[in-house]
């Protein structure tokens, strides 16, 4: 007796205080201040001319819950909350019931989280699980249901929730994928985009329509369930079949949404920024995008990728000056995969890490006539380990070639001995120079690109090379303003200098060889097949694995990066090696269509020379094939006495 005394006792005293503290908390919400829910958790994207291409959660996007169809709003409360208006804000019995069925199954496997404590967390842009966001959840949930009416909860929640592809709020998700209104929304319909939210990524009927379809059924048997529909309207609902509009009335490009999530993840690394909208009452956040340019790339990765459906592409344009990622690819089509490759993934670059190791070679006495013996060749280094590359297609000039002959056909035997020459920590001292941060081995292979590298991380180290030798950074953001106007960051340029100007100009040079019909001899230049499609002039370098193909080339207006390849690391055939090479050529000059450019002007102490493009010597009147290469004034070649030389073979500025 004394034992149930105890615990009635204990019971009470824990009652007792459980009620005091829950009034306790109420009560301090309740007199803290209102959070403003039409503005918290809005963000609007801006492009580089300062309109508008995406908007969440923003004011003009707001809906009223009562122009919103009962089925959408039966369904969501079926699923997600059947006892939303009965709580205040927190269910304690559904809380009970997932902590007994979690322990005793050992894993996570139900969740007791109601509409406002989803409401609460999705007014967050730092979605951490720590004890303290589940703190300030907690108080969110607490503030919002003593300020704001249950219908006021629910209409802020449709109005804000993802529902995948990039589309937040119920209006901007019927007309998405069924285009309709809300209000219009059959129960077939309103059941399918009620199962979205719980996983944007994989209850998308655009991504996985079978995954879809089974939420879906969960949905409809918790609406029958709960006497929202009967039994005939489930059955009818089960089996119609759904027509997907899948198309945003604007700005509707399929890559888009990967330039918007890496906006969203460059956002976290501000640490100026708030760690949630709500201190700030919405984000303006104005990028660098330009659609125009997104639209032609996406444009051209389509055009040539289409009779490869199950590869991918990504890709980057950057403005060399600044560092102003201003289109982004990362990959083929987001309403198919999400995982953006372009911030994400890193690959191996092949050859085109080589125009940092000839940088380096120019940088320590090589000249564009610096001559190798190009044959097969097996290399010792280490404690008598070999290496022996190879050529593409095992093609061997068996013959002293040029520094020049050696970056337009990508001759790997000569990229290896220059390596070797220098010494193998050269070129990850180059690498990092630039910017290019990714761990990377000074061992042999390196300049045949063989570690992994993030495209990002890739386009801005030939972004130094493309604007003369400054180290710029990446980005995507020029500034985030809050909802009244006032500035909570913007870029501010940190470029410097880490490489030579007239060094740079003559690799830039070198690299515009790479589709020159000058260079056809034993072999031809990389690029040569896209030599028809430019108009303007770049310096560009392909680059292989049996995995991975890279173009990248730039002016100084421009640099652009393609990748080619599968995420499953599938090898590549031959029907599939120019690819990356044609999106690169369709993308940039459809870039410049409507735009003027120039190439860099020769520096003073830079000197051009005409020679024989294979040999690297002066260019004789019996050459047949002839090429200006420039020079550092002195370091050019040499005039003999016994060589008939074209009297016209020097040009300076």
């Amino acid at each position: 007796m004394k034992m149930l005394k105890k615990i009635f006792k204990l019971l009470f005293v824990s009652t007792f205080l459980f009620i005091f503290i829950h009034i306790l908390f109420y009560t301090l919400a309740y007199f803290n201040s209102k959070i403003e829910i039409k503005t918290a958790n809005s963000f609007s994207f801006y492009d580089m001319n300062n309109n508008l291409f995406f908007t969440g959660n923003d004011n003009k996007e707001w809906i009223k819950l009562n122009e919103i169809s009962p089925n959408l709003i039966n369904a969501t409360l079926a699923i997600e909350d059947k006892n939303f208006y009965k709580h205040k804000g927190f269910d304690y019995l559904r809380i009970l019931k997932a902590m007994y069925l979690n322990l005793k199954n050992q894993n996570i496997v139900q969740g007791a989280s109601t509409i406002t404590q989803q409401y609460a967390r999705n007014l967050y842009l730092n979605m951490e699980k720590t004890w303290k966001r589940k703190i300030d959840e907690a108080w969110i949930t607490l503030k919002l249901e003593t300020h704001y009416t249950k219908d006021e909860i629910l209409e802020g929640y449709l109005n804000t929730i993802n529902y995948g592809q990039g589309v937040y709020g119920i209006e901007n998700a019927a007309k998405y994928y069924f285009n309709k209104s809300s209000k219009d929304l059959s129960v077939g319909e309103a059941s399918m985009l009620a199962g979205i939210p719980n996983s944007p990524s994989n209850y998308s009927p655009l991504i996985d329509e079978y995954s879809a379809k089974k939420r879906q059924k969960i949905v409809l048997e918790a609406m029958k369930s709960n006497n929202y529909i009967t039994e005939d309207e489930y059955i009818s609902a089960c089996n119609t079949s759904l027509a997907y509009y899948g198309k945003k009335d604007k700005y509707n490009l399929a890559t888009l949404m990967y330039y918007q999530d890496a906006v969203m993840e460059e956002l976290k690394t501000i640490k100026s920024i708030p760690t949630s909208f709500i201190s700030t009452g919405g984000l303006k956040i104005y990028t660098s995008l330009d659609i125009s340019a997104q639209q032609t790339f996406e444009e051209s990765m389509q055009k040539n990728i289409q009779n490869f459906p199950e590869a991918q592409s990504m890709g980057a344009m950057m403005n060399p000056s600044n560092g102003e990622i201003v289109s982004l690819i990362g990959g083929t089509d987001y309403t198919k995969s999400q995982y953006n490759r372009a911030t994400d993934a890193k690959r191996q670059v092949g050859s085109s890490m080589k125009p940092f190791l000839y940088y380096s070679a120019l940088e320590n006495g090589f000249t564009a006539s610096t001559r190798f013996m190009s044959s097969p060749t097996t290399f010792t280094f280490g404690s008598n380990q070999t290496y022996s590359p190879k050529n593409y297609a095992d093609k061997y000039p068996d013959k002293e070639i040029s520094l020049a002959t050696a970056i337009v056909y990508s001759d790997n035997i000569y990229a290896v001995k220059t390596h070797m020459f220098l010494g193998e920590d050269v070129l990850v001292k180059t690498a990092k120079r630039v910017g290019i941060d990714s761990k990377l081995q000074s061992i042999p292979s390196l300049p045949l690109g063989t570690n992994e590298i993030n495209l990002l991380d890739f386009i801005g180290g030939y972004g130094a090379l493309a604007n003369e030798g400054y180290k710029i950074t990446p980005h995507l953001i020029r500034k985030v303003e809050d909802a009244n106007g006032n500035v909570l960051y913007e870029y501010k340029d940190k470029k410097s200098r880490v490489l030579n100007k007239n060094t740079t100009y003559i690799l830039n040079e070198l690299l515009s060889n790479t589709y020159s019909y000058d260079f056809i001899d034993y072999s031809t230049p990389t690029l040569i097949s896209i030599a028809p499609k430019l108009k303007n002039k770049y310096a560009i370098k392909s680059g292989s694995t049996d995995t991975d193909y890279w173009t990248v080339g730039y002016n100084k207006d421009i640099v652009l990066a393609v990748w080619y390849g599968y995420d499953d690391n599938k090898k590549i055939d031959s029907t599939e090696s120019k690819v990356s090479k044609q999106i690169w050529a369709d993308a940039i000059e459809g870039y410049f269509q409507d735009k003027t450019t120039s190439w860099y002007e020769i520096p003073d102490d830079v000197i051009g020379v005409l020679v024989n493009p294979i040999t690297g010597e002066l260019a004789s009147e019996t050459d047949q094939k002839k090429h200006i290469c420039y020079y550092i004034k002195g370091t050019e070649p040499s005039i003999s006495s016994d060589d008939q030389i074209i009297k016209d073979n020097f040009i300076s500025q």
